[in-house]
């Protein structure tokens, strides 16, 4: 049963909304803009029904609760991945990891 890879479209657009965000706003005030928190907004959406979906096919039946299981400590995995990646890089620091 594959129905729990589509879960993957999830991983791929969770990061979407700040990509836009970033380029939309200007960095210059350091009060946080309207247009970063709807990014913000979005990319929550984003994870819980990133989270909801497999509880969903779980429910109906659809796929066993051991699969649900444990397509959702991969989605803790992988979120908390991503969100590390954007804690270390989306900073502009002086070490700048940007340029790469």
């Amino acid at each position: 049963v594959y129905w729990p890879l589509f879960v993957l479209i999830f991983y791929f657009i969770c990061p979407i909304p700040h990509f836009i965000a970033k380029r939309v706003s200007d960095d210059s005030d350091a009060a946080s803009s309207a247009c970063r928190e709807l990014a913000y907004f979005f990319t929550t959406g984003i994870v819980v029904s990133a989270f909801g979906f497999p509880i969903i096919l779980a429910r109906v039946e659809a796929i066993k609760w051991g699969a649900c299981g444990l397509v959702l400590a991969g989605n803790a995995v992988i979120f908390l991945t991503i969100l590390g990646f954007f804690l270390v890089f989306g900073r502009g620091d002086d070490f700048s990891w940007e340029q790469w």
